[in-house]
Protein backbone atom coordinates (compact mmCIF):
# COMPACT_ATOMS: atom_id res chain seq x y z
CA UNK A 1 0.00 0.00 0.00
CA UNK A 2 3.03 2.28 0.12
CA UNK A 3 3.37 4.78 -2.70
CA UNK A 4 1.03 5.49 -5.58
CA UNK A 5 -0.64 2.84 -7.74
CA UNK A 6 -1.93 3.76 -11.19
CA UNK A 7 -5.17 2.38 -12.62
CA UNK A 8 -5.54 2.93 -16.36
CA UNK A 9 -9.10 3.11 -17.62
CA UNK A 10 -10.37 4.08 -14.18
CA UNK A 11 -13.79 5.01 -15.52
CA UNK A 12 -14.46 1.60 -17.03
CA UNK A 13 -16.67 -0.97 -15.33
CA UNK A 14 -13.80 -2.90 -13.74
CA UNK A 15 -11.62 0.20 -13.34
CA UNK A 16 -14.33 2.07 -11.46
CA UNK A 17 -14.89 -0.79 -9.02
CA UNK A 18 -11.18 -1.53 -8.63
CA UNK A 19 -10.29 2.12 -7.95
CA UNK A 20 -13.01 2.37 -5.32
CA UNK A 21 -11.85 -0.83 -3.61
CA UNK A 22 -8.19 0.22 -3.62
CA UNK A 23 -9.08 3.55 -1.99
CA UNK A 24 -11.17 1.73 0.63
CA UNK A 25 -8.16 -0.49 1.40
CA UNK A 26 -5.86 2.45 2.01
CA UNK A 27 -4.11 2.81 -1.33
CA UNK A 28 -3.15 6.13 -2.87
CA UNK A 29 -4.62 5.80 -6.35
CA UNK A 30 -4.01 7.74 -9.55
CA UNK A 31 -6.53 6.88 -12.23
CA UNK A 32 -6.36 7.67 -15.93
CA UNK A 33 -9.29 8.75 -18.07
CA UNK A 34 -9.36 10.02 -21.63
CA UNK A 35 -11.36 13.06 -20.55
CA UNK A 36 -11.74 14.53 -17.08
CA UNK A 37 -15.49 14.88 -17.49
CA UNK A 38 -15.62 11.07 -17.54
CA UNK A 39 -13.91 10.65 -14.16
CA UNK A 40 -16.05 8.70 -11.66
CA UNK A 41 -17.00 10.19 -8.31
CA UNK A 42 -14.21 8.67 -6.21
CA UNK A 43 -11.90 10.51 -3.79
CA UNK A 44 -8.65 9.96 -5.68
CA UNK A 45 -6.40 11.62 -8.24
CA UNK A 46 -7.39 11.55 -11.91
CA UNK A 47 -5.26 12.48 -14.91
CA UNK A 48 -6.04 12.61 -18.62
CA UNK A 49 -4.12 10.11 -20.74
CA UNK A 50 -4.57 8.13 -23.95
CA UNK A 51 -2.85 4.75 -24.28
CA UNK A 52 -2.19 5.54 -27.95
CA UNK A 53 -0.25 8.67 -27.01
CA UNK A 54 3.19 7.44 -25.99
CA UNK A 55 4.18 10.84 -24.61
CA UNK A 56 1.46 10.80 -21.90
CA UNK A 57 2.82 7.92 -19.87
CA UNK A 58 6.13 9.04 -18.32
CA UNK A 59 4.15 11.90 -16.71
CA UNK A 60 1.31 9.60 -15.58
CA UNK A 61 3.55 6.90 -14.11
CA UNK A 62 6.19 9.12 -12.53
CA UNK A 63 6.64 8.23 -8.84
CA UNK A 64 4.26 5.27 -8.97
CA UNK A 65 5.14 1.94 -7.35
CA UNK A 66 2.53 -0.26 -9.04
CA UNK A 67 0.32 -0.42 -12.11
CA UNK A 68 -3.07 -1.92 -12.96
CA UNK A 69 -3.47 -1.77 -16.74
CA UNK A 70 -7.14 -1.98 -17.72
CA UNK A 71 -7.62 0.65 -20.44
CA UNK A 72 -8.99 -0.90 -23.63
CA UNK A 73 -11.96 -0.72 -25.97
CA UNK A 74 -14.57 -3.29 -24.97
CA UNK A 75 -16.89 -3.50 -27.96
CA UNK A 76 -18.37 -6.23 -30.15
CA UNK A 77 -18.78 -3.87 -33.11
CA UNK A 78 -17.39 -0.58 -34.39
CA UNK A 79 -13.90 0.39 -35.52
CA UNK A 80 -11.97 -2.88 -35.49
CA UNK A 81 -8.61 -1.22 -36.06
CA UNK A 82 -9.13 1.10 -33.11
CA UNK A 83 -9.96 -1.89 -30.91
CA UNK A 84 -6.76 -3.64 -32.02
CA UNK A 85 -4.54 -0.56 -31.74
CA UNK A 86 -5.81 0.39 -28.28
CA UNK A 87 -5.07 -3.12 -27.02
CA UNK A 88 -1.77 -3.80 -28.77
CA UNK A 89 -0.09 -0.42 -29.16
CA UNK A 90 -1.59 0.74 -25.87
CA UNK A 91 -0.09 -2.20 -24.00
CA UNK A 92 3.30 -1.53 -25.60
CA UNK A 93 3.24 2.15 -24.68
CA UNK A 94 2.10 1.72 -21.09
CA UNK A 95 4.32 -1.23 -20.14
CA UNK A 96 7.47 0.30 -21.66
CA UNK A 97 6.79 3.53 -19.78
CA UNK A 98 6.18 1.57 -16.57
CA UNK A 99 9.53 -0.17 -16.87
CA UNK A 100 11.28 3.13 -17.60
CA UNK A 101 9.71 4.59 -14.44
CA UNK A 102 10.95 1.67 -12.34
CA UNK A 103 7.58 0.00 -11.78
CA UNK A 104 8.15 -3.70 -11.23
CA UNK A 105 4.73 -5.17 -10.39
CA UNK A 106 1.95 -4.91 -12.97
CA UNK A 107 -1.53 -6.43 -12.91
CA UNK A 108 -2.89 -6.69 -16.43
CA UNK A 109 -6.56 -7.11 -17.36
CA UNK A 110 -7.09 -9.65 -20.10
CA UNK A 111 -10.22 -11.76 -20.67
CA UNK A 112 -11.44 -15.31 -21.18
CA UNK A 113 -11.57 -14.10 -24.79
CA UNK A 114 -7.80 -14.76 -24.69
CA UNK A 115 -8.43 -18.23 -23.22
CA UNK A 116 -10.94 -19.17 -25.92
CA UNK A 117 -14.08 -21.29 -26.01
CA UNK A 118 -12.57 -24.37 -27.64
CA UNK A 119 -12.11 -27.28 -27.49
CA UNK A 120 -15.75 -28.01 -26.84
CA UNK A 121 -16.71 -30.18 -23.83
CA UNK A 122 -13.26 -29.59 -22.31
CA UNK A 123 -12.73 -27.46 -19.20
CA UNK A 124 -10.49 -24.56 -20.19
CA UNK A 125 -7.97 -23.07 -17.76
CA UNK A 126 -4.91 -20.80 -17.71
CA UNK A 127 -3.03 -23.11 -20.09
CA UNK A 128 -5.44 -22.50 -22.97
CA UNK A 129 -5.07 -19.79 -25.62
CA UNK A 130 -7.70 -18.56 -28.04
CA UNK A 131 -7.18 -19.29 -31.73
CA UNK A 132 -10.48 -17.90 -33.03
CA UNK A 133 -10.36 -14.31 -34.23
CA UNK A 134 -13.94 -13.96 -35.49
CA UNK A 135 -14.26 -10.57 -33.75
CA UNK A 136 -11.68 -7.79 -33.43
CA UNK A 137 -12.16 -7.82 -29.65
CA UNK A 138 -11.18 -11.49 -29.20
CA UNK A 139 -8.17 -10.99 -31.44
CA UNK A 140 -7.19 -7.82 -29.57
CA UNK A 141 -7.36 -9.42 -26.12
CA UNK A 142 -5.36 -12.46 -27.25
CA UNK A 143 -2.65 -10.55 -29.10
CA UNK A 144 -2.28 -7.88 -26.44
CA UNK A 145 -1.97 -10.38 -23.60
CA UNK A 146 0.67 -12.34 -25.50
CA UNK A 147 2.51 -9.07 -26.10
CA UNK A 148 2.26 -8.20 -22.41
CA UNK A 149 3.99 -11.47 -21.51
CA UNK A 150 6.73 -10.82 -24.08
CA UNK A 151 7.28 -7.33 -22.71
CA UNK A 152 7.32 -8.61 -19.12
CA UNK A 153 10.16 -10.96 -20.00
CA UNK A 154 12.06 -8.32 -21.98
CA UNK A 155 11.63 -5.54 -19.39
CA UNK A 156 11.88 -7.66 -16.23
CA UNK A 157 8.33 -6.84 -15.08
CA UNK A 158 6.57 -8.93 -12.43
CA UNK A 159 3.35 -9.43 -14.43
CA UNK A 160 0.12 -10.96 -13.12
CA UNK A 161 -2.84 -11.34 -15.52
CA UNK A 162 -6.57 -11.48 -14.77
CA UNK A 163 -8.84 -13.25 -17.30
CA UNK A 164 -12.45 -12.49 -16.35
CA UNK A 165 -15.50 -13.91 -18.12
CA UNK A 166 -18.64 -11.81 -18.78
CA UNK A 167 -18.53 -9.13 -16.07
CA UNK A 168 -21.85 -8.24 -14.42
CA UNK A 169 -22.75 -6.00 -11.49
CA UNK A 170 -23.13 -2.28 -10.89
CA UNK A 171 -21.07 0.89 -10.46
CA UNK A 172 -20.35 1.45 -14.13
CA UNK A 173 -19.94 4.86 -15.72
CA UNK A 174 -21.36 3.47 -18.95
CA UNK A 175 -22.84 0.07 -19.84
CA UNK A 176 -20.69 -2.63 -21.42
CA UNK A 177 -21.60 -5.37 -23.91
CA UNK A 178 -21.77 -7.76 -20.93
CA UNK A 179 -24.08 -5.65 -18.77
CA UNK A 180 -26.18 -4.75 -21.81
CA UNK A 181 -27.20 -8.39 -22.11
CA UNK A 182 -29.35 -7.70 -19.07
CA UNK A 183 -29.97 -4.00 -19.74
CA UNK A 184 -31.32 -4.56 -23.26
CA UNK A 185 -33.37 -7.58 -22.20
CA UNK A 186 -35.02 -5.51 -19.46
CA UNK A 187 -36.25 -3.14 -22.17
CA UNK A 188 -37.84 -5.97 -24.14
CA UNK A 189 -35.31 -5.87 -26.99
CA UNK A 190 -35.04 -9.68 -27.02
CA UNK A 191 -38.40 -11.43 -27.54
CA UNK A 192 -36.30 -14.58 -27.73
CA UNK A 193 -32.59 -15.04 -27.03
CA UNK A 194 -29.97 -17.28 -28.68
CA UNK A 195 -28.31 -19.90 -26.50
CA UNK A 196 -24.85 -18.43 -26.93
CA UNK A 197 -22.36 -19.94 -24.46
CA UNK A 198 -20.94 -17.46 -21.97
CA UNK A 199 -19.62 -17.58 -18.40
CA UNK A 200 -20.13 -14.80 -15.85
CA UNK A 201 -18.52 -13.19 -12.82
CA UNK A 202 -19.41 -10.27 -10.53
CA UNK A 203 -17.41 -7.07 -11.04
CA UNK A 204 -16.65 -6.78 -7.32
CA UNK A 205 -14.97 -10.19 -7.42
CA UNK A 206 -12.98 -9.11 -10.47
CA UNK A 207 -11.81 -6.02 -8.57
CA UNK A 208 -10.84 -8.18 -5.57
CA UNK A 209 -8.87 -10.55 -7.78
CA UNK A 210 -6.91 -7.61 -9.19
CA UNK A 211 -6.12 -6.28 -5.74
CA UNK A 212 -5.07 -9.66 -4.35
CA UNK A 213 -2.98 -10.46 -7.42
CA UNK A 214 -1.08 -7.26 -6.64
CA UNK A 215 -0.80 -7.85 -2.90
CA UNK A 216 0.11 -11.56 -2.77
CA UNK A 217 3.83 -11.86 -3.40
CA UNK A 218 3.51 -15.46 -4.58
CA UNK A 219 0.88 -14.64 -7.19
CA UNK A 220 2.00 -15.46 -10.72
CA UNK A 221 0.76 -16.11 -14.23
CA UNK A 222 -2.84 -15.95 -15.41
CA UNK A 223 -6.03 -16.18 -13.35
CA UNK A 224 -9.31 -17.25 -14.95
CA UNK A 225 -12.42 -15.77 -13.29
CA UNK A 226 -15.45 -17.75 -14.46
CA UNK A 227 -17.37 -19.04 -11.44
CA UNK A 228 -20.69 -19.26 -13.30
CA UNK A 229 -19.63 -21.32 -16.28
CA UNK A 230 -20.96 -23.99 -18.64
CA UNK A 231 -24.09 -21.91 -19.30
CA UNK A 232 -25.51 -19.59 -21.93
CA UNK A 233 -26.93 -16.10 -22.28
CA UNK A 234 -30.37 -17.72 -22.33
CA UNK A 235 -29.69 -19.40 -18.97
CA UNK A 236 -28.77 -16.02 -17.50
CA UNK A 237 -31.91 -14.29 -18.76
CA UNK A 238 -34.10 -17.24 -17.81
CA UNK A 239 -32.91 -16.84 -14.23
CA UNK A 240 -33.41 -13.07 -14.45
CA UNK A 241 -37.01 -13.68 -15.57
CA UNK A 242 -37.58 -15.84 -12.51
CA UNK A 243 -36.12 -13.17 -10.21
CA UNK A 244 -37.98 -10.33 -11.95
CA UNK A 245 -41.16 -11.86 -13.43
CA UNK A 246 -42.75 -8.47 -14.16
CA UNK A 247 -39.84 -7.32 -16.31
CA UNK A 248 -39.56 -7.95 -20.05
CA UNK A 249 -36.94 -10.68 -19.91
CA UNK A 250 -37.43 -13.24 -22.71
CA UNK A 251 -39.11 -16.55 -21.99
CA UNK A 252 -37.75 -18.56 -24.90
CA UNK A 253 -34.31 -19.46 -26.21
CA UNK A 254 -33.08 -20.11 -29.73
CA UNK A 255 -30.82 -23.14 -30.33
CA UNK A 256 -27.48 -22.45 -31.94
CA UNK A 257 -28.47 -24.12 -35.21
CA UNK A 258 -30.97 -21.30 -35.73
CA UNK A 259 -28.37 -18.56 -35.25
CA UNK A 260 -28.36 -17.69 -39.00
CA UNK A 261 -31.91 -16.39 -38.49
CA UNK A 262 -30.67 -14.19 -35.64
CA UNK A 263 -27.76 -12.94 -37.78
CA UNK A 264 -30.21 -11.97 -40.54
CA UNK A 265 -32.45 -10.17 -38.05
CA UNK A 266 -29.42 -8.36 -36.60
CA UNK A 267 -28.31 -7.31 -40.09
CA UNK A 268 -31.79 -6.06 -40.94
CA UNK A 269 -32.10 -4.04 -37.73
CA UNK A 270 -28.61 -2.68 -38.35
CA UNK A 271 -29.86 -1.05 -41.55
CA UNK A 272 -31.92 1.27 -39.37
CA UNK A 273 -29.77 1.57 -36.24
CA UNK A 274 -26.35 1.49 -37.87
CA UNK A 275 -25.29 -0.98 -35.17
CA UNK A 276 -24.39 -4.66 -35.63
CA UNK A 277 -24.19 -7.00 -32.65
CA UNK A 278 -23.72 -10.39 -34.29
CA UNK A 279 -21.76 -11.14 -37.46
CA UNK A 280 -21.95 -14.37 -39.44
CA UNK A 281 -18.38 -15.36 -38.53
CA UNK A 282 -19.00 -14.69 -34.83
CA UNK A 283 -22.21 -16.75 -34.89
CA UNK A 284 -20.40 -19.63 -36.56
CA UNK A 285 -17.69 -19.58 -33.89
CA UNK A 286 -20.23 -19.89 -31.04
CA UNK A 287 -21.28 -23.34 -32.23
CA UNK A 288 -17.68 -24.58 -32.08
CA UNK A 289 -17.11 -23.84 -28.40
CA UNK A 290 -18.69 -23.68 -24.97
CA UNK A 291 -18.32 -21.82 -21.67
CA UNK A 292 -16.64 -24.52 -19.57
CA UNK A 293 -13.83 -22.97 -17.50
CA UNK A 294 -11.96 -23.69 -14.29
CA UNK A 295 -11.44 -20.97 -11.68
CA UNK A 296 -9.55 -23.25 -9.27
CA UNK A 297 -6.23 -21.43 -9.58
CA UNK A 298 -7.58 -18.08 -8.38
CA UNK A 299 -9.58 -19.79 -5.63
CA UNK A 300 -6.59 -21.76 -4.36
CA UNK A 301 -3.83 -19.14 -4.75
CA UNK A 302 -5.69 -15.90 -3.98
CA UNK A 303 -8.46 -17.28 -1.77
CA UNK A 304 -11.25 -15.79 -3.86
CA UNK A 305 -14.84 -16.47 -2.82
CA UNK A 306 -17.64 -15.53 -5.17
CA UNK A 307 -20.71 -13.36 -4.96
CA UNK A 308 -23.76 -15.38 -5.96
CA UNK A 309 -25.18 -15.80 -9.46
CA UNK A 310 -28.32 -14.01 -8.29
CA UNK A 311 -26.18 -11.12 -7.00
CA UNK A 312 -24.66 -10.81 -10.47
CA UNK A 313 -28.14 -10.42 -11.95
CA UNK A 314 -29.67 -8.31 -9.16
CA UNK A 315 -26.83 -5.78 -9.00
CA UNK A 316 -26.85 -5.35 -12.77
CA UNK A 317 -30.62 -4.87 -12.91
CA UNK A 318 -30.50 -2.30 -10.11
CA UNK A 319 -27.77 -0.34 -11.94
CA UNK A 320 -30.09 0.05 -14.95
CA UNK A 321 -33.12 1.19 -12.95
Amino acid sequence: MDGVVVVTGANGHIGNNLSRQLVEHGYTVRGTVRSMDKAPNIEMEFVEADVLNQEDWPRVLEGATGLFHLATVYATSGDGQLILDTANKGTENVLRAAAACGIKRVVYTSSVAAIGSTPKKVVKDESNWNDNFSMPYTRAKTESERRAWELAKELDIDLRVINPSGVLGGSFSRPTPSTDIIGDAMKGKYPVVPKIPLAFVHVEDVATAHRLAYEVDEAHGRYVLAPYQNGTIYDLLKRAKKLYPKMKFPRFGIPLWLLPVVVFQDWFMGLFSGKRLLTRSAAKSFSKGDSKYSSKKVENELGITWKSYDDCIHDTVEAYK
